[in-house]
């Protein structure tokens, strides 16, 4: 018995691939490594991530209104701006891609995460943009108000690191000749093969 899947494409897998989306027939008993096997049986150049398998994440959330921050005393804000260059190279943009429900899924559980590790907390907004990023602008905005600073700073601080390692987001830096998809060096996946 065979079934018919929908393998979506992200970043360089799709680039690799030629496409964003397809329907295969698989077996109807199979593993997630074996899929792999048969999406590289008809991708052979998707070799490369059948070590890394990551999926994807944009949450949009609303920010919480200035009123809203002051009633908590202490509100601290997060800007992730994009840089103009990278190890000596020009950077024009980036580009953020994502599947966008697998990313909400791990932003919420960040934000149960903080309310868990600092009860005070009153509010959390975490937003990464998708699409073209130009510098100087915005790629991930973080806001927490509580009644003292150390939570609210702390808890941004998590928001941060654990968004960086744990929420499959991928991100490509465009030069002005060239581009390279990149990893963030704290991401679990880039580091499960060292």
């Amino acid at each position: 018995m065979r079934c018919q899947v929908s393998v979506l494409y992200f970043a360089r897998s799709a680039e690799l691939a030629g496409l964003r989306c397809e329907t295969l027939s698989v077996p109807r008993q199979i593993t997630s490594l074996q899929l792999w096997e048969e999406i590289v049986k008809v991708h052979p150049r998707n070799t490369c991530f059948l070590e890394n398998s990551s999926w994807s994440c944009s949450l949009e959330t609303r920010l919480p209104s200035s009123h809203q921050l002051v009633e908590a005393e202490s509100a601290q804000v997060l800007f992730g701006t994009t840089r103009n260059n990278f190890e000596g190279k020009k950077v024009i943009h980036l580009e953020y891609e994502a599947y966008t429900s697998m990313a909400e899924t791990e932003i919420k559980k960040i934000c149960r995460d903080v309310r868990q590790k600092w009860p005070s907390v009153k509010h959390i907004a975490v937003q990464h943009r998708l699409g073209v990023v130009p510098i100087t602008e915005a790629s991930v905005i973080i806001a927490v108000s509580s009644p003292h600073r150390a939570e609210s700073l702390e808890a941004v601080m998590y928001c941060i690191n654990t968004l960086k390692a744990s929420v499959p987001i991928w991100k490509k830096e465009i030069y002005e000749d060239e581009y390279s998809w990149k990893e963030n060096k704290e991401c679990f996946w880039a580091n499960s093969e060292k």
